[in-house]
């Protein structure tokens, strides 16, 4: 039967009695879970039903009856079609309390250990906090080239507008290319038809250093203009370090392609976090947030309590910077990532700071771990982790309980998999400390640092 507690493209009058995954409002009619983005807790809203799944449905906001005395005005243009920032309507103190709100559900849901999650780590200025933007160049609805971000869900360019989360130097250079490409007649990519030269502008900033790095991906192994531009790019901005042409041919959603050639400069900028200098190459993962990420490597590396006698393994130790801050106080740090280009990084990255007890080994996690363990028998005191969105393969939990290290630090981006593989590991582990760290203010996601002490 049908359930009938709310009919599609019907108007309801709703109380918002709490807030979801997505930082969205949650309702119920008739003990029938509704979801509304954009609503807040408390309050009193005029929804319609746009979507009626078996066991919730969709709203969305036609009138706000009582409003949150939380609620801000919305200080962006492009805020409700972008989807990038989904909380920017909420004071930026509210947004911590859902986002240890999200976790703290998750963990009293699933995990017998009921550990009360630590207040969230937010940032002092959560404003132009990002080092690495991304624009996709291509034909808009007007058949006219346009620069800008996609909409939430889809692949329809939204014009470039000011953005609060990006860095002010990088949207400057971006619209400068965006410029020159009209002015030069420069062909950009046309997804329906797969033809057109430029696709997208990447753009990463050293935070601390100023370098920039611009990397140009194009739908072929030529741009038209390409000397002129590089020339009149480095001529406006003197921190331009380098400048790379990406190739992507490939019909595709990834955005960089796999060969990069340097137009100008080294292909590659620094930065430095912490006591440390890092390089960072086009396709190799640095953290976008460096301001919170050296505040949440911190708290992993002190919770960790590592001691000259210790062997560490960071599992997805991505371009080394975690196993670099953590050598300092341990015997030996093996970091094993799966992406080689960000495993010779790592090795470039602890060369530059004098690190010599660290071994950084490229392979697929589960592999990689097996091996140290079970063929050549080394075996870690303190595990660090910070696996990618869908959390530790079967494998490498099983491997974790056969070692019993004394100690785990996981770092997760994703609560959701982070408190499902806490609930493995429980039976062994006393979950110690879960610390949420705002490594993406204004948005639903948040980080997290949790601490596990072998019983």
């Amino acid at each position: 039967m049908k359930n009938q507690a709310v009919v599609k493209n019907q108007n309801y009058v709703v109380d918002i009695i709490d807030s979801g995954i997505e930082g969205e409002g949650i309702a119920k009619i008739n003990n029938f879970t509704i979801f509304i983005p954009g609503a807040m807790k408390g309050e009193k809203v005029k929804i319609l039903i746009v979507k009626v799944l078996t066991s919730y449905a969709y709203g969305k906001i036609i009138e706000i009856l009582n409003k949150s005395e939380k609620r801000v005005e919305v200080d962006c243009q492009t805020y409700k079609r972008c989807g990038g920032c989904n909380l920017r309507h909420i004071a930026y103190d509210e947004t911590l309390d859902i986002k240890r709100n999200i976790v703290q559900n998750l963990v009293d849901k699933t995990l017998k250990n009921k550990i009360e999650v630590s207040k969230v780590l937010g940032m002092g200025n959560p404003y132009h906090y990002r080092n690495k933007a991304q624009f996709p160049i291509g034909i808009g609805k007007d058949g006219k080239r346009v620069i800008g971000v996609f909409a939430n869900r889809t692949h329809e360019i939204i014009p470039m507008q000011k953005c609060f989360i990006q860095d002010e130097q990088v949207e400057s250079i971006a619209k400068f290319i965006y410029d020159f490409a009209i002015k030069n007649n420069i062909s950009v990519y046309d997804e329906k038809t797969g033809k057109g030269s430029l696709r997208h502008i990447v753009i990463k900033i050293g935070k601390q250093t100023q370098e920039i790095m611009v990397v140009l991906v194009v739908n072929g192994t030529t741009l038209e203009k390409e000397e002129i531009l590089v020339k009149e790019l480095i001529k406006e901005f003197s921190n331009i370090k380098t400048v790379v042409k990406n190739i992507n041919t490939k019909n595709t959603n990834v955005i960089l392609g796999d060969k990069n050639v340097n137009l100008y400069g080294e292909g590659y900028i620094t930065d430095i976090l912490g006591d440390y200098t890092f390089k960072i190459s086009p396709l190799s993962f640095y953290q976008v947030n460096p301001v919170q990420a050296e505040a949440l490597y911190n708290i992993g590396v002190e919770e960790a309590n590592i001691s000259k006698d210790d062997t560490v393994f960071d599992l997805y130790c991505g371009v080394g910077t975690i196993s670099i801050f953590m050598s300092k106080y341990a015997k030996k740090v093996y970091g094993i990532e799966i992406v080689e280009e960000a495993i010779k990084m790592a090795k470039e990255n602890a060369k530059i700071n004098n690190v010599k007890n660290t071994e950084f080994i490229s392979g697929d996690v589960q592999d990689v771990l097996d091996d140290l363990i079970n063929r050549k028998k080394i075996i870690p005191d303190i595990i660090m982790l910070d696996p990618p969105r869908k959390g530790l393969d079967k494998i490498s939990i099983e491997n974790i309980l056969k070692i019993k290290p004394k100690k785990l630090v996981y770092i997760s981006c994703n609560p959701a998999s982070l408190v499902r593989d806490l609930s493995l590991l429980e039976a062994e582990y006393n979950i110690y400390k879960i610390r949420p760290v705002d490594m993406f203010p204004f948005t639903s996601s948040v980080e997290c640092v949790a601490v596990l002490k072998l019983k």
